[in-house]
């Protein structure tokens, strides 16, 4: 059978990509015309779209280390802080993201309650603890959901999770599910092993068969799946599958953002901006520095992320699209004030960093504030109920919007968390 054979790039399913043909074929009313151009005019997007990233460092880094450093404490470590383009100071080792904090702010009030990875990374990705009786959808799922009204000729999914898997779309359904891609930013056209005029060939040759089906009554099935292969035979077909290769940028453009799995994703993640994706999410992991932290910081994780983050903001200010998308920095929770033992920081939830922007948020600033030692919030703290909140309010999600769980339960979306009214001041 011409689908058991087939080859699905992405390191994903057949049966992945099936569920999301399916979705889309439910979501996408009409589609664009073959010979659609790549990249749509700035202007015309910032008229009607609005899209995020999220930039997620899983394993949870030590944010005392990077934008709110306590130079002279005991807790502080043996990094200096620099000057920005803003109003604040961040880690010596991030001198192109100083160049593009006026773009920034940093929240350094973050203050929650889980300490887990599992169960941090759930609560930062749906503004939810889990919970065993209801599955809330993550940030991509409702974020596309709310968006893609914007963009009925998107023909590629419009949640995206570059170099990891994102939390899954809960009860809002598989249509919203991320669509997972690899982080090393090569992605071929949807590939079956055949020729453009064989494939074409094979889709007419089911589509007969699908038609005699559908004449002798065979039921809704025939049809259903008639109408996924149609899509399938889309987005496969699609000018906006362009997006991925990121390898068609110029090199100078791949050398700025990093010759790395993060590097291309962030780039990558522009490119489907530009196409009108509503939701990227693009991974970073190795946050987890139990031993040795300050010599992994120095030396991989602070100049990888400093070169992708710093290229992707300066980009869309560059082409007028920041304006338009909100970018979320976070992962699943902070490190410990203390340096343990093994010259590591342990797991901490209850004074931590989250770094926004774009989407209209006022850049440059610092709100909120940790103690001298970075042990505590001195300010009001903020959650990530709080942070989603914000991100709807900057992308025009009204905050009034109320889902219905699968089990008949009201849930508000950001689980009513509050704007955190300094970013829009």
């Amino acid at each position: 059978m011409l689908w058991q054979q087939s080859r699905t790039p992405l390191g994903m399913s057949r049966r992945h990509f099936m569920q999301h043909a399916a979705g889309a074929s439910a979501m996408v009313g009409t589609s664009l015309a073959m010979g659609h151009s790549l990249r749509v005019h700035a202007q015309e997007l910032q008229k009607k779209r609005k899209s995020a990233i999220l930039l997620w460092m899983g394993g949870g880094p030590a944010t005392i280390d990077l934008w709110d450093l306590k130079p002279g404490a005991p807790t502080g470590g043996p990094f200096k802080q620099i000057s920005t383009s803003g109003d604040v100071q961040i880690c010596e080792h991030l001198p192109l993201m100083a160049q593009q904090m006026h773009n920034m702010a940093i929240i350094r009030s973050m203050s929650t309650r889980e300490a887990d990875h599992d169960r941090g990374r759930y609560y930062m990705h749906t503004g939810f603890v889990p919970n065993p009786n209801v599955e809330h959808p993550s940030y991509g799922a409702v974020l596309a959901h709310e968006l893609m009204a914007q963009r009925p000729e998107l023909e590629i999914p419009p949640f995206i999770s570059v170099g990891g898997a994102s939390e899954g779309p809960g009860f809002l359904g598989m249509a919203w599910s991320p669509f997972t891609v690899g982080s090393n930013g090569q992605v071929n056209d949807l590939d079956m092993g055949l020729d453009d005029r064989r494939l074409v060939q094979r889709m007419k040759v089911l589509e007969t068969i699908e038609k005699g089906f559908i004449a002798q009554s065979r039921g809704p099935a025939a049809e259903d799946h008639q109408k996924i292969l149609a899509k399938t035979l889309n987005l496969m077909t699609s000018q906006q599958m362009e997006a991925f290769k990121v390898e068609k940028e110029a090199q100078n453009v791949r050398d700025r953002y990093g010759d790395n799995g993060f590097g291309r994703g962030c780039l990558m993640a522009r490119r489907l901006v530009e196409v009108g994706v509503p939701f990227i999410e693009v991974d970073l992991g190795g946050w987890d520095n139990h031993a040795g932290i300050h010599n992994i910081l120095e030396t991989q994780r602070l100049p990888t992320l400093d070169k992708a983050m710093s290229a992707l903001v300066e980009d869309l200010e560059q082409r007028g699209l920041l304006q338009d998308t909100a970018i979320v920095w976070m992962g699943e929770f902070g490190r410990t004030p203390r340096i343990n033992g093994d010259a590591g920081r342990d797991h901490w939830a209850r004074s931590w960093s989250v770094v926004v922007g774009g989407g209209g948020m006022k850049g440059g600033i610092a709100v909120g504030a940790t103690s001298a030692d970075g042990t505590e919030v001195e300010s009001e703290p903020y959650s990530s109920e709080d942070v989603m909140a914000s991100i709807c309010q900057t992308l025009g999600i009204s905050l009034e919007t109320t889902y219905t769980s699968k089990n008949g339960r009201p849930m508000k979306i950001a689980n009513g968390g509050k704007v955190i009214k300094e970013l829009f001041a």
